[in-house]
């Protein structure tokens, strides 16, 4: 009898170790930073952004894989992924086949970010201008202009000044989608150039054919990477588009500092 209660206990025990494992240990989330470019290359943002994302994935507990390779652009390969980030992409960068598996990746639930130059990205490529939102046209001097925070909400902007000026090379853009989120606007009164009039979206987010997206068109250098302010711009989109809630104050931005 004795021995039947002790051989008891040991598959309680197993079974409680068992759950205890399985819901204490989740799963950490990855993403893959894509920096491939077909035309214009921001090399000290793309180096810059490498690193800094990666520091940001130790500090918020999310891996992060990195690769100039369109190779990695399958079906399955991107079943490990939480998000993929354009971080300066331009030009044509994916095949047809690769294209169709990125599509899949978004339709499952992936997430998507675009930084700055993914906008000058797969121009032929409609379903992709749509995932990011909008197409790139051009830009003047790079200057300091006054960035209006219109949504303060999202915790990709929760930190920022309702009036954010910064230096910057600042878009316009050929095409801009309508059902976006806008986050950011740029004030096109405060510097020369300006191409898009009052309606000028600099970053927005929105759910996309099962998926999430976001979109900065901030970022030419590497001096935004040593921002703080623009850091926490971008985590706060990655961290949105990963699986948390957009709500400010519904998710502890962790200090990427």
């Amino acid at each position: 009898m004795k021995r039947i209660q002790l051989h008891l206990l040991f598959l309680l025990l197993l079974a409680v170790s068992f759950v205890m494992t399985s819901f204490s240990v989740p799963k950490q989330k990855k993403v893959l930073v894509f920096s491939k470019t077909a035309g214009f290359r921001h090399t000290s943002a793309i180096e810059a952004g490498k690193i800094e994302i990666g520091e940001m994935g130790k500090k918020n507990k999310f891996a992060v894989d990195t690769t100039e390779s369109s190779e990695a652009f399958t079906v399955e390969n991107l079943k490990q992924y939480a998000a993929v980030i354009f971080l300066c992409t331009t030009g044509d960068v994916l095949n047809e086949e690769q294209q169709k598996a990125f599509e899949q990746f978004i339709r499952n639930g992936g997430g998507y970010v675009g930084l700055h130059s993914a906008a000058d990205t797969e121009y032929d490529w409609e379903w992709f201008g749509g995932l990011n939102g909008a197409y790139f046209k051009n830009h003047p001097r790079q200057q300091e202009a006054v960035f209006n925070v219109v949504n303060s909400n999202h915790i990709a902007t929760a930190h920022l000044p309702k009036v954010w000026k910064r230096f910057d090379e600042l878009y316009n853009f050929k095409w801009i989608g309508i059902d976006l989120n806008v986050l950011i606007t740029i004030d096109e009164n405060s510097y020369s150039g300006g191409g898009n009039g009052y309606n000028h979206p600099m970053a927005w987010y929105h759910e996309y054919d099962g998926g999430r997206g976001f979109y900065t068109a901030l970022g030419h250098d590497n001096k935004s990477w040593q921002d703080p302010l623009y850091q926490q711009h971008v985590l706060g989109g990655i961290k949105y588009v990963i699986g948390a809630s957009s709500e400010a104050n519904s998710i502890n931005i962790a200090s990427t500092k």
